[in-house]
């Protein structure tokens, strides 16, 4: 079996990016053989579409409703659940994985296209792509086409397999506000060395950048009546934190766990910043308090706690109830810094709740009254011994996120990862307004907390009858209140893409309906059972219309009447 020709297509056009990966395989043998197709792709990606054709017969995915879908295969499949198409490889990519039988000396061709919303961490976007074609490969080309009206600031590409001759094959041309990316290397610098028929290519391929921002109130952008709204401040003074860190110290944290977790811990100690008031609360059957309040990050404070934290070992049972209201009382009587501050309790644990209260929808209740809107709450789960639905459902009921930390190797860099994303709030209760009787479909446009290097987006639909689209920023910085007002031109702004020949036309609109489908289920994790149906209701109808496989929709694909005829490639979640 012999991989011709494999094409990796991406197009990201401020910010969303379509990536269509076709491969063609023919059988050389004078048998059938079972031909494969491997795609690696961001959990954060929906896949779109996926054909294969068979010497030019083609037999293409149709996106349907999980159930509905489940049921036909199902009746097709009388025996018994085959593992479904895709399926999650590690903290950021999920594997779909198809396999046809070809017959002698016939042709396939596999086409996986999907699509994803780069999301802005530490001050760039990053687009992965996983290349791991197991074989040498006579035409091999990744093709990138970046578009961002913004302009440009910084790009670059950076990759886990590169050698000085491969480097040659990487080929960038770059303007004002358009980027291309080509890197085809022939099949001799694919070659780990001329003798050996092994090829280098295997791991990932990235491309970071960010773009220019010169308007204070964000950037507005729009196609076919959809817009959307990029608002990424910076150079704002930085809130002074208020800080809990809540450390699982019960007996499963014990050996490389506790210590990743103090590698992290005393690196995160380093990170925070003197205005800045921390303590530690460590729990196991019991729960215990570093100090009797937070303390300001002074050099000798600091100091201390790394001390404290190399002393951490693990043995007991789980009250995550007792160390979560024990955060949130010493947060309630902690002094508070002078002027405006945030304060958030950040949450470690590898395990369910044993000790103290060990009902998890008690805990919720008891913790969401306790907190109380005041705080935000993050929850890390290390490992997959956590009950990660309970986890995430508790840091969005309470303005925060939940993170599941695979243990490997490079667990306590995921840690202090995820601390420098919180470590700079800069704004607090952001709204971001436009005129109610002009935008239907508005995505959430109020946002908690703003944190240096992000980006909120905002999305909708405009009336016909709109020349001006006016905005309106209102949010607190640490100094002030903000207002920031921007107008923009609807016609002049809808001029900016008509003349890009490599845009798909619709695509502020798929933008719009892929953030819309992302927030109606988020916002499902924590709403109240019978929101919850609606909105997982609103978010099906989105995926079926723009055709994504969500976590609500499946994708069924067809093979030649004599094999297995039907198989599943559903959305796998970290929950589960």
């Amino acid at each position: 079996i012999e991989i011709y020709s494999l094409h990796v297509d991406c197009k990201v056009t401020s910010r969303f990016a379509h990536t269509v990966i076709t491969s063609r395989i023919v059988n050389r043998a004078n048998e059938s053989q079972e031909a494969t197709f491997e795609v690696e792709l961001p959990k954060t990606a929906f896949i779109t579409n996926f054909s294969m054709s068979i010497d030019g017969k083609a037999y293409p995915g149709v996106i349907k409703e999980k159930a509905a879908a489940q049921k036909e295969y199902d009746t097709a499949v009388s025996r018994g659940q085959s593992a479904g198409l895709v399926k999650i490889r590690d903290r950021k990519l999920e594997l779909f994985h198809v396999s046809v039988s070809v017959a002698a000396a016939s042709k396939v061709t596999f086409e996986l296209t999907y699509e994803e919303l780069l999301k802005r961490q530490l001050g760039k976007f990053e687009l992965l792509i996983k290349v791991r074609p197991k074989q040498l490969v006579q035409h091999f080309q990744i093709d990138v086409h970046i578009f961002e009206p913004q302009g440009i600031r910084f790009l670059e590409t950076d990759s886990t397999f590169m050698t000085n001759e491969l480097t040659e094959a990487l080929k960038k041309v770059q303007n004002e506000t358009k980027a291309h990316i080509l890197f085809k290397p022939t099949v001799d610098q694919q070659k780990v060395n001329s003798e050996l028929n092994e090829t280098l290519l295997n791991g990932d391929f990235i491309v970071r950048y960010d773009v220019k921002r010169e308007a204070t109130a964000g950037d507005i952008q729009i196609v076919n009546g959809y817009f959307v709204h990029y608002f990424a401040p910076s150079e704002m003074p930085v809130f002074p934190k208020n800080v809990v860190f809540v450390i699982d110290r019960s007996g499963s944290m014990a050996g490389r766990k506790i210590e990743q977790t103090r590698d992290a811990l005393l690196k995160i100690l380093q990170d925070l910043r003197p205005e800045d008031r921390f303590n530690f609360i460590t729990f196991s059957s019991k729960v215990a308090e570093w100090k009797s309040s937070l303390l300001p990050a002074t050099e000798g404070n600091v100091a201390s706690a790394a001390a404290f934290v190399k002393t951490l070992s693990a043995m007991g049972g789980t009250d995550i109830s007792g160390a979560l209201l024990a955060a949130v009382s010493a947060l309630d009587k902690a002094e508070r810094p002078p002027g405006r501050s945030v304060s958030m309790v950040i949450l470690l644990t590898d395990g369910q709740p044993t000790s103290g209260e060990t009902n998890v929808e008690v805990i919720q209740k008891n913790i969401q009254k306790a907190i109380n809107g005041k705080y935000a709450l993050f929850c890390l789960g290390f490992g997959f011994d956590v009950s990660y639905k309970f986890l995430e459902k508790m840091a969005l009921s309470n303005g925060g996120i939940a993170r599941r930390i695979y243990e490997n190797a490079d667990a306590a860099l995921q840690l202090q990862g995820f601390y420098q994303e919180v470590a700079t709030p800069i704004l607090m209760k952001i709204e971001m307004q436009y005129p109610e009787n002009a935008i239907e479909g508005l995505t959430k446009n109020n946002f908690k907390l703003f944190f240096e290097g992000s980006e909120i987006i905002v999305s909708g639909k405009i009336s016909n009858e709109l020349d001006l689209l006016p905005v309106e920023i209102k949010a607190q910085s640490h100094t002030s209140d903000l207002t920031l007002k921007e107008e923009a031109n609807v016609k002049e702004k809808e001029q900016v893409f008509q003349n890009q020949k490599y845009i798909f036309g619709n695509f502020i609109e798929r933008l719009w309906a892929y953030l819309t489908i992302q927030q109606l289920l988020e916002k499902a994790i924590s709403a109240p059972e019978e929101d919850q149906k609606a909105l997982e209701a609103r978010a099906l109808e989105l995926s079926l219309q723009y055709s994504f496989v969500t976590p609500l929709t499946s994708m069924v694909v067809t093979k030649p009447s004599d094999q297995q005829q039907a198989e599943l490639a559903n959305k796998p979640t970290e929950a589960g």
